[in-house]
């Protein structure tokens, strides 16, 4: 979910940063002056995202094992696995709306 870049609806801050000359001309030719607060806001955001997923499949590394899931060993059991499970995606979406 992005967050609105607008002092009226968040807490916004200036602050100073330092780039290379070059990086700025890009940006300069890329982005209009009265956007490039948006436009860096959302590359730090999509940036952040990557890196905090980064982070969280390091966390996660090693916790599935085959041991654990002796059903999921090969290729062809995963794709059952999966049909299964969004199969009963459609079916949760159809006893909720009929």
């Amino acid at each position: 979910m992005k967050m609105a870049l607008n002092p009226a609806v968040a807490d916004v801050r200036k602050i100073t940063i330092t780039l290379p000359a070059a990086l700025i001309a890009r940006l300069n030719e890329r982005v209009p002056a009265r956007g490039r607060s948006r436009f860096i806001f959302e590359a730090i955001e999509e940036r952040l995202a990557i890196e905090e997923q980064l982070a969280a499949l390091d966390e996660t590394a090693g916790a599935w094992t085959d041991e654990n899931h002796p059903d999921m060993k090969t290729d062809e059991e995963i794709d059952r696995w999966l049909m299964n499970l969004r199969a009963s995606w459609s079916q949760v979406g159809s006893a909720v709306n009929g």
